[in-house]
């Protein structure tokens, strides 16, 4: 299955593309977003396609095979977006995407454990061999913060990554596990405790007790993903790589998928309006009722456009 890529046609117009430009996509992906960008930016356009998972790039390479020779694919998270641009010698570059959302395959086809619905799945959770910046340590993976942290560090991460309601509750339901012996290795293992939390605060008999429509452990599993991927510290990182990179009059499009990742990227093109960048949209460009039926994961999406001056 190949992924939907969201907010498709809104990122074609507002990169403004022409034939002969070059422009990155940083988060390949299946190549959704890519695809539509070489048939604009052909026949003499250059696309410089970057993604962490090796597995993505190969996914991509046979979605872009008919443009093979406009396309250079680099695995590599795009924090090192700046070295990646000077090693490739990708000059000059008229426009940057970056989608923030996970594929479904990256989900549903990995084996990661990225999933809460894969029951039997380690619990892994990295693009793979990214370094985790904040906590200085190469390829720690989801089981082991949960194996190690404190639980103050546990209800930290649950709190502000995930924005969980009960990560006080959960992070002390962990700890209890650890002293009676248990080492979380798989999802299962990690799920069970936060459907017990839920079903004990809400009093409930259900073996999966559904809050406003949401699994019981979504926000913890996204919590743990953005710390084992550093996803936030990264995205800070690169935006003014990004602007820095562009040529002047060039567009850099965002495309973010929760509040923690928006935030980031509306604070940082505020601080930098009227003195390297421009906003093409005011306020967030956000999915048509149409493509939300369509495309369920793409309800929660936002586009923010800048322009470098």
């Amino acid at each position: 299955m190949r992924h939907v890529p969201v907010l498709l046609t809104e990122v074609i117009e507002s990169l403004q593309l022409k034939s002969g430009m070059n422009i990155i996509d940083c988060t390949l992906g299946d190549a959704g977003h890519s695809e539509k960008i070489l048939e604009k930016i052909s026949p003499n356009g250059k696309l410089l396609g970057i993604d962490a998972d090796p597995e993505a790039i190969l996914r991509a390479k046979m979605f872009l095979h008919q443009f093979e020779n406009q396309i250079i694919f680099v695995r590599d998270n795009f924090v090192n977006l700046k070295q990646t641009v000077v090693t490739e010698n990708f000059t000059p570059v008229s426009g940057i995407l970056m989608d923030l959302g996970w594929s479904s395959p990256q989900f549903e086809e990995r084996g990661r454990g990225f999933s809460f619905q894969n029951l039997s799945e380690p619990l892994d959770m990295r693009y793979e061999g990214i370094k985790n910046y904040e906590l200085g340590i190469k390829n720690l993976t989801a089981s082991e913060l949960v194996n190690s942290l404190s639980e103050k560090e546990l209800e930290k991460i649950f709190s502000e990554y995930g924005e969980e309601q009960l990560s006080r509750e959960i992070a002390e339901a962990i700890i209890i596990e650890r002293k009676a012996g248990k080492d979380f290795k798989t999802v299962s293992e990690l799920v069970e405790v936060i459907l017990k939390v839920y079903r004990q605060k809400l009093k409930s008999t259900k073996e999966i007790p559904w809050v406003g429509g949401l699994h019981p452990a979504t926000k913890v599993f996204q919590a743990l993903r953005i710390a084992v991927n550093d996803e936030l510290g990264v995205l800070e990182k690169v935006l003014p790589q990004a602007i820095e990179v562009l040529a002047t009059g060039g567009r850099l499009a965002v495309i973010t998928f929760h509040s923690l990742e928006d935030r980031v990227v509306k604070h940082y093109f505020k601080s930098q309006i009227g003195k390297t960048l421009k906003l093409i949209n005011k306020k967030p460009i956000i999915p048509t009722s149409e493509e939300v039926k369509s495309n369920s994961r793409s309800a929660s999406a936002k586009l923010r456009v800048v322009e470098k001056i």
